[in-house]
């Protein structure tokens, strides 16, 4: 665009015309849930904004895809993925969506996801929601992309966008972009406002960039960064809009850095496993010090209390964000998503119920003592005693382990199976956690963790950026039915 070959309008034309190819035709990835009808007017409004006054910041023209949680005052619905907020409107955009605005993104539309973040049945299947149906991994069709920010994910790895926005609650950022080869950043709770995007819980709800690079993931994060007066979490730190963490990528990143091998959670896949310790030599040789293992002495010993208070917020959350979208919603709370899932029982629940949405709904008020007790217990063994402990045993920079293993088989008979991801840390202290391509396990792409207390997005980014330029593993995907499929 600075040097005149391409326009913001000609890029858009470009990845209309993909979506068109890939999205619901040839491999149909069923990405993408829905495009903005505007795209083309606004992209040629910034073209002549570019000419008369020069770019508005580093995303002028760029095209960014947005999961369908996030709110957008457009002609694109923000639902979810469900058919229950159909035809309501939210009231204004996002504070994130303000911020990219702001700085000339380019509003492409809305990616699919796992309906309701995946916040809705014990046998979910990760992608898949009754407006956009099942979203498909791009390096084998049959794979799951993980979630809940699947069309996110998918999207950015097939090239059907520039840069996408994911959330995470627990794992649905990191766990789609490893699984889908691409780079994705969970931020400290606090960094990026959730004014404006539908809940699970408060207490881990955060939105986060998703590239196919590291520098690409971090202009992303520049441009979400700021403080949001109806936020309060974002009031207390550093979530300044002048911020540039691009200032943090070194190629030399990894010489002198301390790096704590976090060896609970490997074990899920021993291809996996070999394929991390390859890069953890390559750490090494880039000059890293590596302290293996260290150990969480909280390990898996806050599972039970992170769900509950997930479920206890996702009652309290949901109807709050509710009285936001005013009378155009026809659902005005949990029991209300829950009683129209029923009686849409066919489109809603074809292979999965909603059996947490029903256990949620049992929960009383955020005032309950066992709330209360359920959330000290999980900040005190992720945080103080988690990854605080950790860090401080061996004064490290960063904690490393497997994001998770490659891609299960879609199914819809008996529900997902995961490989265990070392999200759940990060998660619930709402502490920073970056995963970058690591590479390849029968064509599968496996991701690189790299997590660390809070505020530590500057020492991460610039750690990751290392192990990218160092790696470079990241390749495009290639379509196949299945695994093997090319051979």
């Amino acid at each position: 665009m600075r040097s005149g070959r391409q326009t913001a309008r000609s890029i858009a034309e470009r990845y209309l015309n993909r979506i068109e190819q890939l999205n619901r035709q040839g491999p149909s990835l069923r990405a993408v849930i829905e495009l903005n009808a505007d795209v083309l007017t606004i992209a040629e409004g910034l073209d002549r904004e570019r000419k008369q006054k020069g770019p508005r910041g580093s995303l002028h023209g760029i095209p960014v895809l947005l999961k369908d949680n996030i709110d957008t005052v457009d002609r694109t619905a923000t639902t979810a993925g469900s058919l229950a907020l159909e035809g309501s409107s939210a009231p204004r955009d996002a504070f994130l969506v303000r911020r990219l605005r702001s700085v000339g993104a380019v509003i492409l539309g809305k990616a699919n996801l796992s309906e309701w973040a995946n916040f809705r049945s014990t046998h979910s299947v990760e992608g898949w929601s009754a407006r956009g149906g099942q979203t498909r991994n791009p390096y084998a069709l049959d794979r799951n992309p993980c979630g809940s920010s699947s069309g996110s994910a998918v999207a950015v790895a097939a090239n059907l966008c520039a840069l996408a926005i994911g959330t995470e609650t627990d794992g649905s950022i990191v766990c789609p972009s490893a699984i889908n080869g691409i780079v994705g950043i969970k931020p400290t709770l606090g960094l990026i406002s959730r004014n404006g995007v539908i809940p699970i819980a408060h207490s881990q709800d955060t939105a986060g960039p998703m590239a196919r690079t590291v520098r690409d993931a971090t202009l992303l994060l520049n441009a979400l960064a700021g403080a949001d007066e109806n936020d309060p979490a974002t009031m207390g730190h550093t979530s300044d809009s002048g911020l540039d963490y691009t200032k943090y990528l070194n190629p030399d990143g990894l010489q002198g850095a301390r790096l704590g091998i976090a060896r609970q959670y490997f074990g899920s896949n021993t291809p996996g496993d070999r394929l991390i310790d390859n890069c953890i030599t390559e750490m090494q040789r880039q000059g890293a010090k590596i302290i293996d293992p260290v150990k969480f002495g909280s390990y898996r010993q806050y599972n039970d209390s992170e769900f509950e208070v997930m479920l206890y917020e996702f009652k309290h959350d949901l109807a709050s964000y509710f009285m936001t979208r005013g009378d155009s919603a026809r659902v005005k709370s949990l029991a209300d998503v829950i009683a129209f899932n029923e009686e849409r029982r066919s489109e809603e629940m074809p292979y999965f119920e909603q059996e947490i949405m029903l256990k949620a709904e049992e929960k009383g008020p955020l005032t309950d003592e066992a709330y209360k007790v359920a959330l000290a217990r999980n900040h005190k063994l992720s945080g103080k005693e988690g990854i605080d402990a950790v860090i401080a045993k061996d004064k490290l920079d960063a904690i490393v382990a497997p994001t998770i293993g490659p891609a299960w088989l879609t199914d819809w008979i008996t529900g997902d199976r995961e490989s265990g991801c070392c999200s759940t840390p990060a998660a619930v202290a709402g502490y920073p956690h970056i995963t970058v391509p690591a590479g390849f396990v029968h064509g599968l792409p496996v991701g690189i963790s790299f997590f660390g207390p809070a505020w530590s997005e500057p020492t991460l980014l610039r750690i990751a950026y290392s192990f990218e330029q160092a790696t470079k593993a990241r390749r495009p995907p290639s379509f196949l039915q299945t695994v093997g499929s090319n051979l």
